[in-house]
This record gives structure tokens, sequence and C-alpha cells, in this order.
């Protein structure tokens, strides 16, 4: 299959074709470092990452992608790496995207998760990339699903997704995987939270982490209390710490994969996925040429002054920056 080349129409500033074109063709030959440069490009929302991504996406769509969500402290970050080493026990090549947390105002982060991690990069078939939120909601960074279509480019067969651990609202990352493994302790009140917030909704697989500690068998059965029956989550035990239940965990992520293939959902949920991310990239690309450059920040800030100064309301206010006023 050949992939388009060429910039694609409205993409400002966009640099010639042939740099974008090399970059592609490196990774496309299993250059890590272009790998590398080409996320970096994509995660900044550069032009060079836009185009290198319209020449890759063609190629995508053979990873399968799982998401690892749950609260803070249910180990996810070790779960993850576990479950990385057994795909490669599998023969599979890996790619991971560890999602930190980041300061809503300076959008920095401390990447945890690369730290934690760094003993799987000495493997050339596992590629781990740690993302910042900057600020964004629902345990993900803005560009991660760009990154995962990077990541499966390159050939990658299971891309691993690790979101924050903030708390209830960390569903968006179903939006974007093929199955999604929700982490949950015993002890922790995580049951009770889980129920609360509906994110059973969401889950594919239950994974009951630390499972040696007290109130494991309690918490399996809240979550079994609480599960549809006709939706046949699974509920796997694990100790990430000890490795144990972990090839049990990847046997339901394949069990799932194989469902997806068999009866047709995978066509389905690509489907879901495919508009869900047309609608981000419109909404995206319509704000850049509301408020792109100077003119676009300044109306934005005197607009903002008169809602402020309670001169207009909110939606007036928004109705003129759409109209091009003032």
């Amino acid at each position: 299959m050949t992939a388009p080349s060429g910039p694609p129409p409205d993409f400002p500033n966009a640099p010639p074709s042939p740099d974008v074109d090399d970059l592609v063709g490196r990774l496309l030959a299993g250059d890590r470092r272009a790998l590398s440069r080409a996320i970096t490009h994509v995660e900044n929302g550069r032009p060079e990452g836009r185009l290198a991504l319209a020449q890759l996406y063609a190629r995508t769509g053979r990873a399968h992608v799982t998401g690892i969500t749950g609260g803070s402290g249910a180990g996810k970050s070790t779960l993850t790496y576990r479950l990385a080493l057994e795909q490669r026990r599998r023969g599979r090549s890996v790619g991971i995207v560890a999602v930190d947390p980041s300061s809503p105002f300076s959008h920095g982060a401390i990447l945890g998760d690369r730290i934690r991690m760094q003993e799987l990069t000495s493997d050339r078939d596992i590629f781990v990339r740690s993302m910042a939120t900057r600020g964004e909601l629902g345990g993900l960074a803005p560009m991660t699903d760009d990154v995962v279509a990077v990541l499966d480019a390159f050939g990658k067969d299971v891309v691993l997704v690790e979101t924050v651990g903030a708390g209830q609202d960390e569903v968006e990352v179903a939006s974007m995987a093929d199955t999604t493994a929700v982490v949950v302790t015993p002890g922790g009140g995580d049951g009770v939270q889980a129920m609360k917030a509906g994110i059973l909704e969401v889950a594919d697989v239950l994974v009951i982490n630390k499972a040696d500690l007290p109130g494991a068998d309690a918490l399996a059965q809240q979550l079994q209390a609480v599960t549809p029956r006709d939706t046949h989550v699974p509920i796997v035990r694990t100790v990430a710490t000890k490795g144990e239940g972990i090839g049990e965990l990847a046997d339901a992520i394949d069990a799932h994969r194989e469902q997806l293939e068999t009866s047709g959902d995978r066509e389905r949920v690509a489907l879901e996925r495919a508009r869900r991310r047309v609608l981000a990239r419109a909404r995206q690309r319509l704000l850049e040429r509301l408020i792109g450059g100077p003119d676009g920040a300044l109306r934005l800030d005197r607009l903002a002054a008169s809602v402020a100064a309670r001169e207009l309301d909110p939606y007036t206010a928004a109705q003129r920056l759409v109209d091009g006023g003032s």
C-alpha cells in the first residue's frame, strides 16, 4: 500500500514535504529515532506532525490498543510494566503510552512512568513514551490517540495506554482503546467508587490488583453483583509486584480481542472512534482559526474583559467571537 504524499490543504506553515517524507521513510524502516521525533512533532501539534500522520494513517489499524485505567495508587504502572513483559514473552512488539499529570498552570509534569519503566527500554521491541496531560481532563493527554496511531504505523502489535489515575472521570480512554482494563484494589473504596462513577460501563476487563490484600474476595463479590450479566466482563485478580495473574490478564485481553473480531464489533467500534476523532480535530481546527494569531488572541481578551465586567454575557461574547467581532 502506498502512503499518500504531499501536504494536506489548510496546514499553516507546512514544512517542505521532502523533510517529512524522509522522516516517514526512516520511521517505516524501523528507525526508533525517527519514531521518537515524529511522536514529538505530533504531541506538540506541529505541522510536521500533522503531515507525517497524514502519510502514516493508511498504515494504522493493526495494533491492538489496551487502555489501563483506574484510581491513583491502584498499581497501574507496575501492572503495565508486567503486562508489557508478558506480551513480549508471547512474541509481540509493544508500545507504551504512559500519561502523567501536569500542572494546569505551567503544563509541566514529572514523567514518573518513564523512570519506572526505564528497564524496558533495553528491549528494542518495546517503546515507552510518557506524556503530560497539559491540563486535560479524562486521564489522557491531548494528542494521545495520534501518538498511538504513530506507534501503530511503526508496526507495534500491542499498544498499552496507561492513564493518569486522577479519579472517577477516567473514561476517555475507552473511546480510543480496543480493550479497556479497569484496575481496582481492595480496601481503597475502589469498588464503591467504580459503582458511583459508572466506570463499569467502559470496562472490558476488571482487574483486582493487590489481590493478596484483605478484602479482595469482598471486592470481587461487589463487582460481580453490579456487573450486568449480559456483558460477560471477566474479573481477573493480580498481584503486579509479584507478577501474579498477569498471564490470566493477557488471556482475558486476547479473548476480548477475538470476540471483537469474530462478532464484527471491531468495525463498529472503529467507526465510532473515527467519528469522535474527526469531530475532536474539527473542534481543534475551528478553535485555532478563531483565536489563532495576535488578532484572535486580542479579540478573545477584549471579549473576556467585557464578560468579567458584566458588560456582556458569555453566550453573546462567544457568538461575537465566532462572528469575528469584538
